[in-house]
């Protein structure tokens, strides 16, 4: 069953990107003259997915003024001394029906979100096996076409690949992945990675990692990401103008089958 719903993560404040994100949350820059959530919104509704809750924190009024009642919100106050995994948390009650997650800071084209969706699992996490494994990067343990291990402290000759930022459930994964990050959060890491959740979820429950086979995408992190997203978003966008909808669709079926 494909999922209907989704969450977006986009309380942090950014402070990496320095005066870029002073007065907007990372999800309000610009790539190629589009914010990054307008990006994300159009490419979850070419998936079908209207149904959008965002987990705000830092300069939200920004988002509120901007997206109005596209969306429904969720308050982050403590987005300050949190992480994702209490942003996640905080969305608990819409993730028990199912739902994709994901980072507000990612430039995705829609091609690779229909790779994720589309993909027979009802759940399943995006990996990168070409990134690069550095120190920065979340790593991803993958075993028999399943994730089993999430951390950026995993060595990078014992990690298989990259978290891109987005991963789908369904009712019972979203009902399962809830109980653990009660758990978690119960345990007290307010200020950890939400892949701390994904983490306990797969090493208890299948969670099928589907490829990017070489589809660029990029997270933004630094000022010089910018750069990079503007490199994908260019001929990515003229590649949808171009392409008829019966194009489109032939391709997305051949990258999953």
């Amino acid at each position: 069953m494909l999922p209907r719903r989704a969450v977006i993560l986009a309380a942090g404040n950014g402070t990496r990107m320095g005066t870029l994100t002073a007065d907007r949350p990372k999800a309000m820059l610009d790539v190629d003259g589009i914010p990054l959530i307008d990006r994300h919104l159009d490419a979850l509704a070419s998936c079908g997915i209207h149904d959008v809750t965002i987990v705000a924190g830092y300069q939200q009024p920004r988002l509120r003024d901007h997206l109005g009642d596209r969306v429904r919100y969720i308050d982050n106050p403590r987005y300050r001394d949190t992480n994702s995994l209490y942003s996640l948390w905080l969305a608990r009650d819409e993730l028990r029906t199912g739902a994709v997650i994901m980072n507000s800071d990612l430039l995705v084209s829609r091609e690779l979100l229909h790779r994720l969706v589309g993909a027979p699992a009802e759940d399943a996490v995006l990996v990168d096996w070409d990134g690069t494994l550095a120190d920065e990067e979340m790593k991803v343990k993958i075993w028999q076409g399943f994730a089993i291990d999430f951390s950026k402290e995993l060595a990078p000759w014992d990690a298989d690949a990259e978290n891109v930022g987005i991963l789908k459930f369904g009712a019972r994964g979203g009902t399962r992945l809830v109980a653990h990050v009660d758990a978690l959060i119960a345990a007290g890491p307010l200020n950890a990675w939400a892949p701390m959740a994904f983490r306990a979820f797969a090493q208890e429950w299948p969670l099928r990692a589907i490829a990017t086979d070489g589809i660029p995408w990029t997270e933004i992190d630094f000022p010089e990401d910018l750069e990079r997203a503007e490199r994908i978003a260019v001929p990515a966008a003229f590649a949808e103008a171009t392409a008829s909808p019966d194009e489109a669709t032939r391709s997305r079926v051949r990258r999953a089958a």
